[in-house]
């Protein structure tokens, strides 16, 4: 089917929407780097952004390759990836035998769809790197991100969002656990459907367990639970902070795929549930430590936007606020287990995105305006939601810590000398300032 120029002309706001909100994806990357650059030490900053970068020109380039195919093609395999050779290269994805630009499933071009959905996978990988900032060689993280978007990431996307075994398709664990009911269309779908409007399971869940397994896996930076890892520059911080905020618009409004009341309430949503996370953070350190920070003003917007992730098509406003000021003091308390339990994850992936995604794609089954537990529905969608976070989890745990080992031949540590001197100099062969 391809896209007529009537049609072109009737989803020409939806197509201008959405390649507006795949450019704001994008730049939450860039973000990003600022963010974790900023959390870093000086010596190792332009590693930590280079990562990111990093993530950037890897995961686009497979994803072109094999990723769309992988995470959206026709031909389910086993319920759990698409065949990677159907659309490889983007074959028979853009346009048809006589070059006219083939109809999305939104009715505008399908290339705008795979544009979108590539900004996700970019985003996820580079998340990741927060857990291990200051100690792997970079050779081996760019091996690691192109091994791990292609056997955990884009599994994971066609489970939830292609049809696979996490989302409401007949032949997915909804529909074995509640049932399944008529589509309209003579079809069959999840009585109960999970609910996972914009990557609650296949970004933040995904990236957060990554992030705990190869903080295990790697080991600690020399000095942790001694050392007071500060952060160098928290203008970098606040200004990630910033460009990640304005991002997630695309984020989360562009996962509505129109330029419609979804999106306006993925909007709001999203804003309301980032400021109440922003206060719940801020109310744990002034009780705890009697100062609210910069850092964790950051941290509460980030604890925030995760949340209202999964949910910000599925509540109401006020049903956010509550789920972010939740998300905020539960990051807020989650990124102090580390040094409980002696793992050093360096940037709090694990206690910021791993926790707050579990809240927010949990919390769905409590504030869902429809189905929600606190709206008057019954504990089915509940259910529903724990089954697919824990599969999220066990799924990439195992995933990531098979890759994990598999690349240590590689070597993922950088030598006690070159750590202590500093990463940037010794894998990059810079450094961030002169005076340093």
């Amino acid at each position: 089917m391809y896209v007529s120029p009537e049609d072109l002309l009737a989803n020409s706001g939806n197509a201008a929407w959405m390649l507006t909100a795949a450019s704001l994806v994008l730049l939450m990357t860039p973000g990003l780097a600022f963010f974790y650059g900023g959390m870093s030490q000086q010596k190792s900053v332009l590693n930590m952004m280079m990562m990111s970068f990093g993530a950037m020109f890897v995961v686009a380039l497979i994803y072109v390759l094999w990723g769309w195919s992988m995470s959206y093609g026709t031909e389910n395999i086993g319920g759990v990836f698409a065949n990677p050779f159907e659309f490889f290269g983007l074959k028979d994805s853009i346009t048809d035998a006589d070059g006219n630009f083939l109809a999305g499933a939104w009715g505008y071009p399908n290339v705008i769809d795979i544009a979108f959905q590539v900004t996700f996978a970019i985003i996820t990988v580079a998340l990741i790197s927060g857990s291990i900032a200051g100690r792997v060689k970079y050779g081996t993280w760019l091996a690691f991100a192109g091994i791990w978007v292609t056997l955990a990431y884009f599994p994971l996307a066609h489970m939830v969002w292609g049809g696979g075994l996490l989302s409401g398709s007949e032949d997915g664990f909804a529909a074995k656990i509640f049932g399944t009911t008529d589509d309209g269309d003579g079809g069959l779908v999840a009585s109960v459907p999970p609910i996972d409007f914009a990557g609650g399971t296949v970004v933040h869940i995904n990236a957060g367990i990554a992030g705990l397994v190869l903080a295990l896996v790697i080991g600690k930076r020399a000095g942790f639970g001694r050392v007071a890892f500060r952060p160098h520059n928290l203008p970098f911080v606040m200004l990630g902070a910033a460009l990640l905020w304005f991002g997630w618009f695309g984020f989360n409004a562009g996962s509505a795929f129109a330029a419609d009341g979804f999106a306006g309430l993925a909007w709001v949503n999203t804003t309301t549930a980032t400021a109440a996370a922003i206060a719940g953070w801020l109310v744990v350190e002034r009780i705890r430590d009697g100062h609210a920070t910069s850092l964790g003003a950051a941290s509460g917007i980030v604890a925030g936007l995760v949340a209202i992730t999964p949910a910000a098509g599925a509540l109401t406003p006020i049903g956010s606020i509550f789920l972010g000021v939740v998300a905020g003091a539960l990051s807020a308390l989650a990124v102090g287990l580390k040094f409980k339990f002696g793992y050093d994850d360096s940037l709090d992936v694990v206690g910021v995105h791993l926790v707050a995604g579990l809240w927010g794609t949990i919390g769905i089954g409590f504030f869902a305006s429809e189905t929600g537990l606190f709206y008057g529905g019954d504990y089915k969608q509940l259910v529903i939601q724990i089954v697919i976070a824990l599969s999220a989890l066990i799924f990439t745990g195992v995933i990531t810590t098979i890759i994990a080992f598999a690349l240590k031949p590689l070597g993922w540590r950088v030598s006690d000398e070159d750590e202590a001197s500093g990463i940037d100099e010794a894998e990059h062969a810079e450094t961030a300032y002169d005076f340093a």
